[in-house]
């Protein structure tokens, strides 16, 4: 599998549905320092994905897959792993951490998450 053929996988800390998603963006509000999911606080305002971070994944060459955690469990059930992460899976392989939730917890800003998926994507 070429790059053009590897995916990411994004991996977000919260549950799907528009109920959830609610929830969520009162969350963010009310008590953002609680909220648990560093990849969500990074790449979305209350409700839709920042611009940048759109634009930043449209221009990668791999596909992309976004999870949520219990569609995630559903989708991968013997890859039990800390999310938030962000995955790659290249040659079919089984995916592996991209960026840990560690990792994503410790970030500042989206800049800061930009450089660190550029630099692994391009050590990868």
């Amino acid at each position: 599998m070429n790059r053009s053929e590897s995916r990411l996988t994004l991996v977000y800390n919260a549950d799907g549905g528009w109920l959830n998603a609610l929830k969520d963006a009162v969350w963010k509000v009310a008590r953002p320092a609680t909220y648990p999911c560093s990849l969500c606080a990074l790449t979305y305002g209350y409700v839709s994905m920042h611009r940048r971070w759109r634009q930043f994944l449209a221009g990668l060459p791999q596909d992309k897959v976004f999870h949520h955690r219990d569609d995630f469990s559903l989708a991968f059930p013997d890859l039990a792993i800390p999310l938030p992460a962000i995955l790659l899976e290249q040659d079919g392989a089984v995916p592996k951490v991209l960026v840990s939730a560690a990792e994503l917890d410790a970030l500042s800003d989206l800049e800061a998450l930009v450089r660190l998926v550029e630099e692994r994507l391009a050590h990868a």
